[in-house]
């Protein structure tokens, strides 16, 4: 992967990035709504996101700046070749330290396959990647059996380039823009595994403290209106 960015000159240009352009890049999908809406104002959080981030009662977070947001963002993890493609991973800053963050955009698509559905072949790239994502994220494989794969995944993500820049936080936030908040109940089954509860909607929750690193978790409520653009 080429580690060269071109700036996007607005939202339309984050079509290129998805792997089947024609396929997600539909008005009132997520790939389509997650980019209009971050491009609105694109030097610094949606108002959305800022608005959670201020309400959350974590310093960290009540004034964070956007440093970099980077679309359709991919991190490589060891077992097979396909690496996790984070629909934006952002590199932020709040009390002077680092966060890295990495959004999953919703609508009112699933998370995909639990951990059991995705290793069903039980293959020896798969047992390799499970392995390490379990180590990374203090978790035991007989606790994770009925959890969603991607959440896994992204919230390694967090994880990992949080140790590539040094920075001291990590987050993996889930911006739906369901009015409904649908599938939240998946998202607060995996929170819990790391001993944090999980209220609803439009809250952060956190830290676990990871191999260095204070790990947060958020989902945010993004507004209607991006769904028609």
């Amino acid at each position: 992967m080429s580690r060269i960015y071109v700036p996007a000159e607005g939202p339309e240009d984050w079509k290129q990035l998805l792997a089947d352009p024609q396929l997600h890049w539909k008005k009132g999908y997520s790939a389509r709504t997650l980019a209009y809406c971050w491009e609105e104002d694109n030097e610094d959080f949606p108002v959305c996101v800022r608005r959670v981030f201020e309400a959350s009662g974590i310093r960290l977070f009540e004034r964070a700046e956007l440093l970099l947001a980077f679309p359709e963002y991919k991190v490589h993890l060891p077992g097979g070749s396909r690496p996790s493609q984070n629909d934006i991973f952002v590199l932020g800053k709040g009390e002077g330290e680092l966060i890295s963050i990495t959004i999953e955009g919703k609508v009112s698509e699933p998370f995909g396959p639990t951990v059991e559905e995705w290793n069903k072949n039980g293959s020896p790239g798969k047992q390799q990647r499970l392995a390490f994502l379990l180590n990374l994220l203090g978790l035991k494989k007989k606790d994770v059996d009925g959890v969603r794969y991607q959440l896994m995944h992204r919230t390694a993500s967090a994880l990992i380039e949080a140790q590539k820049f040094n920075a001291k936080n990590a987050m993996m936030l889930v911006h739906s823009f369901s009015q409904s908040d649908k599938w939240i109940e998946d998202y607060r089954r995996f929170v819990e595994l790391f001993g944090l509860e999980v209220g609803g909607a439009d809250e952060i929750v956190g830290p676990r403290h990871l191999h260095g690193v204070d790990l947060y978790f958020g989902w945010v409520r993004g507004d209607k209106k991006y769904l028609l653009k």
